[in-house]
């Protein structure tokens, strides 16, 4: 078994994406990747506590042992609900067709 392990450890912002690749001992943990980064000092609103973390899109906790090739992703809070969003574009869309129609009706 190898001594260490080569990873990369990903933040998606708006813009653009940071990636760092990083060498870590073998058995390094979640939490130990994302300090070594470096990105939890460079991006302050990563907060460990709150945070949501996963390695290639699973959610996983900050003591989880890494792999070889892992890469552990940064994950940002949602700005809307998507569950929200959808049912208001549902709702609109229902307006719309009422409007629609009572104003095809009144062409008429």
């Amino acid at each position: 078994m190898a001594d260490t392990i080569k990873i990369e450890v990903v933040y998606a912002l708006p813009t653009r994406q940071e990636v760092v690749p990083l060498t870590l001992p073998a058995g390094s943990t979640l939490q130990q990747a994302l300090e070594a980064s470096g990105l939890l000092a460079k991006y302050p609103e990563i907060d460990l506590a709150k945070g949501k973390f996963g390695i290639y899109s699973k959610l996983s906790k900050l003591d989880t042992v890494l792999r070889d090739r892992d890469r552990v992703e940064i994950y940002r809070p949602l700005i809307a609900d998507p569950k929200e969003v959808r049912k208001q574009r549902a709702a609109e869309g229902k307006v719309m067709k009422k409007g629609s129609g009572a104003a095809e009706a009144d062409a008429e």
